[in-house]
Formats: structure tokens, sequence, C-alpha cells
């Protein structure tokens, strides 16, 4: 149930029985050869496939956050952490205000820092309900690299599903990168990281991926369906 496919008075009736939403915040930025929008098209997907289960509407993806650290990479655009965080403020309100009371935010980049209105949250308003997830830190998509011995991370093995390849991956096991030498210059961080991958294999079995979507599915259905 996404937005460009209902008209004002669909969502209407939609708010005459829920007042839940699945907001997808992520990044337009460089992933080694995967698609430059990966961190919006993993979340965009989990969020249809539990539309598909809960009927829940799905606003616009914001496809930009907080990459600066990757500029130097051709085709990475970035938003500063306060825009991002405004934005998310102004969405919030003007969906607030049409009556949406539970709100989850999907999000599918790790430059993007939870707003602190929405840390805030409980605290002033019980009526209203906000859960920030991020997909690849959660208890599914941990459990399942520890019982597949995967470690998830940048552009990696993790980052690689069918739907967001562009291009043929090397079929070798890349050295990790631990730590950025220099967040604030973007051309150290460019040589050092090479074609943009974390490390670790940049490729497994289709089996292994469609088996992680479900599990992340099934982890945000719940969540979901419990606020």
């Amino acid at each position: 149930m996404r937005l460009e496919n209902m008209n004002w008075m669909d969502v209407e009736s939609y708010l005459e029985h829920d007042d839940r939403i699945i907001i997808i915040t992520g990044a337009t930025e460089q992933h080694a050869y995967l698609s430059l929008l990966t961190d919006i098209l993993i979340p965009a997907q989990i969020a249809d496939a539990v539309a598909e289960r809960e009927q829940v509407i799905i606003a616009p993806s914001l496809n930009f956050g907080y990459s600066r650290y990757f500029a130097a990479f051709p085709g990475t655009i970035s938003l500063t952490q306060q825009t991002f965080s405004t934005v998310i403020l102004e969405i919030f309100e003007c969906l607030l205000h049409q009556g949406f009371r539970r709100f989850f935010f999907l999000n599918g980049h790790g430059g993007n820092l939870m707003p602190q209105f929405l840390s805030d949250l409980d605290k002033k308003d019980h009526a209203v309900k906000a859960i920030w997830y991020n997909w690849w830190r959660e208890k599914a998509v941990q459990e399942f690299g520890q019982r597949n011995n995967l470690r998830l991370n940048h552009a990696n093995w993790g980052e690689n599903f069918p739907f967001n390849r562009v291009a043929e991956s090397p079929n070798v096991v890349k050295e990790w990168v631990e730590q950025l030498t220099d967040n604030n210059d973007i051309y150290l961080i460019r040589q050092q990281i090479g074609d943009g991958s974390f490390g670790g294999p940049y490729e497994v079995a289709d089996t292994i991926m469609n088996q992680l979507f479900s599990e992340v599915v099934d982890e945000v259905t719940t969540l979901i369906q419990n606020m």
C-alpha cells in the first residue's frame, strides 16, 4: 500500500480504521558493485513484503541521508545530519496532523542517526508510537549471521540481494576495513576502501539471501503488529 498508488480519499478511509505508516529512510551512496540506491532498495523491498501481509501504508522513500564520508565516490549525494533530522521532523509533523499515530521508520543506512525528537517521544506523548529500525543491526540479522558464520558489513554479501545488483561482484573475500583512517578526508577514505566494500565475501548464494530477507520481514511484521 504505497502512497503513490493511492489518492487522498483512500488515505482518509484508511485512517478510519488504522493509524500506522512505514517511513523508509536510506541514502544514495557508493556500494561497490551494487546499486547506489542499495540503502533504499533493501528497506523498500522489506516494506512491500510487510505491507502485503499487514495492509499498512508506506510513505515515499527519503532517498538521501548523511553520507559525506563517501563524497569522493561519484554518484554519492549527501545531506547533513541536521538537515536529515529536520526533514524527518517535518514529515512526521505532517502525518501526525492528518491522524497517523504509529510510525515505523525502516532505515537502511548507517549514517542516519535517529532524530532526538523520536527518542523523546515516549516521554511526551504516550498516544504516539515510533520505532526506529535499522534492518541490518537488529536481532534477525544478528542471529542469522551467527548461525551462518557470516558478518554483514557495508557493500558485502549482506547487502547483495538479487534486486539491487547492477554489476558482477568479484568472487573473492576482501580484507576487512575495521576503521576508516580519517573521517574528515574523503579522498583518504576512498584510497583506504578501494572499491567501496568494507570486506568479507562480496556475494553468497541467493538461497541464503532469500532466507535472510524472509527472517527480516518476519521480524518487522511482528514489530508492526505489536505497535
